[in-house]
């Protein structure tokens, strides 16, 4: 009876929680980044409180500000962006340009007679417009979801310890395999924000403003998608610069070309081999396909929370295994010595 009224009490907490999943595998993230803040804070005002609350105040202000500034510019880039294809597409520019490709001319001729392009880049820009509106309509939910993560992010801080004890009280493993447990959920959620997301911001950022100082347009939009390529190994932010820089040597400006190609190479590419190895070290210790499945599945089952949540599933599991086979082989070296 007490094993089937726990299993139920966490069923029904689970259905509970799930509604706030996003809102706190969030502020479970910014509470891991930010506790070395809260302690100086608690150093400072001697009060948990009065720290938690400059704390989630300081972090509201280097994620709200700059998010919603960019949030602003991409949805205005975007519709522009689409607007001007649409413009040179229904001009005529597109087939002058195609027809003084002599040798890729064929190729878009027969991609002309099976797709209409026209109705295509117009369907696109009315979907960019409905978008646009779709998130602007949905701003209050955002931004409900966002106070929430505020709100739970000031008691993760000013509660930090009381949770962590609490935590290792109720489970089921000794005080060594809990630690142990705890401090490689903290390394990959470490590892995640800095190794894969700012790391990919960094890299989106560099050809954004390379895009920006060479004049191609929506640099922002660019840059964005190059950001969320960049959490991809096997893609990566050069299939945006290299097929604009194709794009660039074919309209004859050999120039802009070049630079955007050793740009992208040499301070692009480079970049994440430089970053990752100063921000993250060798926190994660997991293979780099296990984690980039672990992110891809926890997006598509958890959305945006599976980011962190996918990693630090595969983590706990992992160390879950890790413990398991300690305490079978200290099991059978007992059975072998006392045989």
């Amino acid at each position: 009876m007490l094993v089937a009224g726990t299993a139920l009490g966490l069923s029904l907490c689970w259905q509970m929680a799930a509604p706030f999943l996003s809102a706190l595998s969030w502020a479970v993230v910014l509470a891991v980044l930010f506790a070395p803040v809260q302690s100086r804070m608690e150093g400072r005002l001697r009060r948990p409180g009065a720290a938690a609350s400059v704390t989630v105040i300081l972090v509201a202000v280097m994620v709200v500000l700059p998010a919603g500034f960019v949030g602003q510019r991409l949805i205005g880039e975007s519709a522009r962006g689409a607007q001007t294809v649409q413009a040179k597409i229904e001009a005529g520019e597109w087939r002058r340009f195609i027809e003084g490709q002599s040798k890729l001319a064929p190729a878009f001729r027969w991609i002309e007679r099976r797709v209409n392009l026209p109705e295509t880049v117009r369907a696109l820009s009315s979907w960019l417009a409905e978008v646009a509106g779709s998130l602007l309509k949905g701003s209050l939910v955002q931004a409900v979801a966002l106070g929430m993560t505020f709100y739970l992010l000031f008691y993760f801080l000013r509660d930090r310890r009381e949770a962590l004890v609490l935590l290792r009280l109720l489970s089921p493993l000794s005080v060594p395999e809990m630690n142990q447990m705890l401090g490689r959920v903290r390394d990959t959620v470490v590892s995640i924000a800095y190794g894969t997301l700012a790391v990919a911001a960094v890299q989106g950022l560099l050809g954004g403003l390379m895009f920006w100082w060479l004049g191609l347009p929506v640099p922002l939009l660019w840059g964005m998608v190059m950001s969320v390529l960049a959490v991809v190994p096997m893609l990566g932010a050069f299939v945006v610069w290299a097929p604009a820089a194709l794009f660039l040597a074919m309209d004859g400006d050999w120039t802009k070309a070049l630079i955007l190609t050793a740009w992208g190479t040499v301070v692009v590419g480079l970049s994440d081999n430089i970053l990752r190895p100063i921000l993250v070290g060798k926190r994660m210790r997991l293979h780099s396909t296990l984690v980039f499945m672990s992110v891809v599945g926890g997006v598509i089952r958890f959305g945006s929370a599976g980011l962190v949540l996918g990693p630090v599933i595969l983590t706990v599991t992992a160390v879950l295994l890790e413990v398991w086979r300690a305490r079978r082989g200290a099991g059978g070296d007992g059975c072998s010595s006392s045989g």
